[in-house]
């Protein structure tokens, strides 16, 4: 979770001070506010607090991704469902059926979606000729 974390502090810096939506963050951070609520009496005691701290951080990366467009939103998004896979079964709630696929498939595309929107962001969408 700590290595996890210092990415999402990376990609926080990288992402920069560029405007987003208030009302986006709102929604954020009502998801943030409902997950921590729900999974908190779920998850190990030695695990509440880190758990909520990492969702914090994991949040705002997720809603500062969107300020670099829509790819980069939805991969940010996509970040916080996987772990959010995660700690439902850290939580032991029910899970879907294969859920490390769904973990894996989830993360994956959240990667791609998040380095194709920044590179779109910093560099445009550069297309060739031939």
């Amino acid at each position: 979770m700590g290595s996890f974390a210092a990415g999402h502090v990376c990609y926080l810096v990288l992402f920069g001070r560029r405007r987003t939506s208030p009302a986006l963050g709102a929604l954020y951070a009502a998801a943030l506010l409902t997950t921590v609520v729900l999974l908190w009496p779920d998850l190990p005691a030695d695990l509440r607090v880190p758990v909520a701290g990492y969702s914090l951080l994991l949040t705002a990366m997720a809603y500062r991704s969107s300020a670099l467009g829509p790819l980069a939103g939805l991969g940010g998004a996509l970040f916080l469902l996987s772990d959010t896979l995660i700690a439902t079964g850290v939580a032991d709630w029910p899970q879907l059926p294969a859920p490390d696929f769904w973990v894996m498939l989830t993360y994956i595309a959240a990667q791609y979606l998040l380095t194709a929107g920044t590179l779109r962001a910093m560099y445009g969408e550069r297309r060739t000729t031939v």
